[in-house]
């Protein structure tokens, strides 16, 4: 079932044919436990905050809204580092025929390593928190990175990766061509190695290691959940653009609940919203997005989907959902301005699209349907991640401020 609403959110119900599932043991609770034990060796490693926003829940008629909140993470304002860094370390691992436990922080900034292992340049590209992650791995671990960013990137994010040493430029093409800029130039670099989370036939170890890192968000965000006496979420919403975050965490919370699996819901950017379009086609195949990609929603301005993810999002998401960029810039401010007693989240445009999306099916009968199908009520525990802070800080502040991009003028009402 297909519904088009007020020209703005899109849905289609997951009714693709089914694989055989063989990636989704790249998630596996094992690999996982291996990500969070090597971030946890860094001195800089704290366990981001979950917010429990009771107020919210209650005002869209949920049981409990629960948001983990990424701008916490190693102090750089995105969940992005854990990918990049934990495929470095088992890129490192792999290349000296050592097991990936073995990969601490301190024994990657030892001299015995360094005399052993020496250089590598890690490449990539990015709208900026991945290569900002990949650039300050790099920079603690002793390695060299090169990244590369697409038209119309933010002069801040630039400047955040440059400042940890990374030789980074802003091109005149699509993040994708980025993509394959990045990888020509590492195959012509001695001891270069592209560390990319979108995959494609060849190129597969990598990103599948990327996601394993993304793994130690959702294992932190299922014990907080225990905490607050949540053995399991009944909802996930998670934002994709290549899909390697959605597929880490819906394979993860896959894994952790063979038997009885929340429902998944994926979010895209209108622009870029390549998994929604492969879910509309119904055949199982990955469809392309091409263009300038052009949204506020930076981080998910990806066109191509990431072949691992899409086999693992095939056979568990319930519902696919594009967004324009109003979506995201109301969850923003909704974040921003929370209901009295909630936590305040600084949510930047790539990590607030879920809160747009869960307003507007709860508070617009417009979406009743979806609601329905979903099976969302005051019984609900929701779980969503916003994946990044105010990582472009004038942008955060023309939205949240000064009310870019605003809500449509259709009356809601509470559900």
């Amino acid at each position: 079932m297909v519904r088009i609403m007020r020209d703005t959110i899109k849905w289609v119900a997951n009714r693709m044919p089914k694989s055989g599932d063989r990636q989704l043991s790249i998630m596996s609770l094992g690999n996982v436990a291996k990500a969070r034990f090597f971030h946890s060796s860094f001195p800089q490693y704290s366990i981001t905050p979950l917010a429990s926003l009771d107020g919210m829940a209650k005002h869209l008629g949920l049981g409990s809204l629960f948001v983990k909140d990424e701008s916490y993470r190693f102090g750089l304002n995105a969940f992005k580092v854990l990918g990049g860094s934990f495929a470095m370390a088992r890129y490192i691992a792999q290349q000296m025929g050592r097991d990936v436990g073995e990969m601490t922080y301190d024994y990657l900034t030892s001299e015995a390593f360094r005399q052993e292992f020496g250089q590598a340049t890690f490449f990539t590209a990015t709208d900026g928190n991945h290569g900002r992650g990949v650039a300050w791995a790099a920079n603690k671990l002793g390695q060299k990175a090169v990244v590369h960013m697409p038209k119309g990137s933010a002069k801040s994010r630039f400047d955040n990766i440059a400042k940890e040493g990374a030789k980074v430029t802003i091109e005149e093409v699509n993040y994708d061509d980025c993509v394959r800029m990045a990888a020509a130039e590492a195959a012509e670099t001695k001891h270069g190695v592209v560390v990319q989370d979108t995959a494609w036939a060849g190129y597969e170890e990598i990103p599948a290691w990327i996601m394993q890192g993304y793994g130690t968000m959702a294992n932190e965000a299922a014990d907080q959940l225990r905490q607050c006496s949540v053995n399991r979420p009944t909802h996930v919403f998670v934002q994709a653009g290549v899909g390697s975050l959605a597929g880490a965490v819906v394979a993860y919370f896959a894994n952790l609940f063979p038997n009885d699996p929340p429902k998944f819901v994926v979010m895209e950017a209108e622009a870029a919203d390549c998994l929604y379009q492969g879910a509309l086609a119904n055949d199982g195949k990955p469809r392309i997005v091409t263009g300038d990609l052009k949204t506020i929603m930076a981080g998910l301005a990806c066109g191509e989907p990431n072949t691992i993810s899409w086999d693992i999002l095939r056979n568990h998401v319930s519902a696919f959902i594009s967004c324009l960029d109003w979506v995201s810039a109301k969850g923003m401010r909704m974040l921003s301005s929370p209901v009295k007693g909630d936590p305040r989240v600084v949510s930047g445009e790539s990590g607030a699209v879920g809160m747009g999306v869960l307003d507007a099916i709860m508070c617009d009968d417009t979406y009743k349907e979806l609601r329905d199908a979903l099976e969302l009520d005051r019984h609900s525990r929701v779980l969503m991640f916003s994946t990044e802070g105010n990582t472009d800080p004038e942008k955060y502040r023309r939205v949240v401020w000064d009310g870019e991009y605003p809500t449509d003028d259709t009356s809601q009402k509470p559900y």
